[in-house]
């Protein structure tokens, strides 16, 4: 297991690059605790895979260091670093055993067979394949495949850090959910550091203690997923994270205080100096209907189960849509309606970056 430093960490593809516009990756400084759960949460084409290939070892930076302990790896191949990596799909050897499969790996280091059957038994007790040691692997599921990969990663007791490269791309959505825990239990017993790629925010959130969310070859927020949801430090992080996303909403300043389509906005709290393109940021969760407020006019009900979501346009806002997250019966489209922002969880961005400070807290 390792403590992974990311010191000034660039990456571009290009041979001469120009401007920040060229990185693929933009300036990464990023500490990953020893035996920690971590995630990196981002789209498609932020950056997250090539972060992970120079972590792996596949990639060398244009610039920056990747350390382990202290340890300067950043020009030591893949099989210096004592990783395991789980892709997207299952690497496993077909004709092999389910025990030959979890065993190879450490047969392959010339570790004594009586060493390696305790080890295997072990992880496969851990994942659920005990009964399923003799059987070969090409006659399983595709989300037993995963679990050898799984396991091939965990068999190891020489690893830095296991890497997870969307591991439940191919899995069953009724599956995904009982892979989510077993990799979470897993972590919990063998307390490797464990780092997880997804674009799927409820796979971060559930399986990692802290989420490295990226964005454009960026880091914007690392947090706990209680962090990233309560308050979001860029309002990328509030639309990615959350069910319907946080509502952003254009802002300007007047006197002092934020103004939204003609209406003072109280806020979380006093607004830091600076210059740029203010947005109130609100989570639905935080918007209530009540009788004064914004007034606006229902445009979609949406019936969630246990609750409603209601979209309303709001008056003299250039058709802005506010989404609230109510419990009892909503009103119904066309409707007239006030809506009432929770003044402790409204807050003011400036060119995507929070701009107030908690009463009593920090920025």
């Amino acid at each position: 297991m390792a403590k992974i430093t990311l010191d000034g960490l660039r990456h571009s593809y290009m041979p001469d690059p120009k401007g920040p516009q060229d990185y693929a990756l933009k300036s990464l400084d990023v500490e990953w605790q020893d035996g920690g759960a971590y995630a990196l949460l981002g789209p498609s084409g932020c950056g997250k895979s090539t972060l992970l290939n120079i972590i792996s070892g596949l990639l060398v930076p244009s610039q920056g260091r990747v350390l382990f302990d202290g340890r300067d790896v950043t020009a030591l191949p893949p099989d210096r670093r004592n990783i395991a990596q789980v892709f997207q799909f299952p690497v496993i050897y077909d004709t092999m055993s389910v025990f030959d499969n979890l065993a190879f790996p450490l047969r392959n280091r010339g570790i004594e067979e009586s060493r390696v059957t305790s080890r295997v038994h072990e992880i496969a007790e851990m994942l659920e394949l005990t009964s399923m040691l003799k059987m070969r692997a090409a006659n399983l599921s595709p989300d037993n495949k995963q679990k050898i990969s799984m396991g091939r990663g965990l068999v190891r007791e020489d690893v830095n850090v296991i890497m997870f490269d969307e591991p439940l791309t191919v899995i069953d959505p009724h599956l995904k959910w009982k892979l989510r825990s077993k990799l979470k239990e897993l972590h919990q017993k063998v307390g490797v550091t464990m780092i997880y790629v997804t674009h799927d925010q409820t796979e971060a959130l559930t399986f990692a203690d802290q989420v490295v969310v990226m964005q454009e070859g960026e880091v914007v927020q690392i947090g706990t997923p209680v962090e990233l949801f309560e308050r979001p430090a860029h309002t990328f992080v509030g639309h990615f994270i959350g069910s319907p996303g946080m509502n952003v909403l254009p802002a300007e300043l007047r006197d002092g205080a934020a103004w939204f389509a003609g209406h003072r906005i109280e806020l979380e709290g006093p607004i830091t100096p600076g210059e740029g393109r203010h947005e109130i940021g609100i989570r639905p969760e935080h918007v209530s209907l009540a009788e004064a407020g914004l007034p606006g006019r229902v445009r979609k009900v949406m019936d969630m189960g246990r609750y409603w979501i209601v979209e309303a346009i709001v008056e003299g806002s250039d058709k802005t849509r506010v989404a609230a997250m109510v419990q009892s019966d909503p009103t119904a489209v066309g409707d007239a309606v006030h809506l009432a922002f929770r003044p402790d969880q409204t807050r003011l961005y400036r060119d995507g970056r929070i701009a107030t400070t908690r009463q009593g807290g920090n920025a």
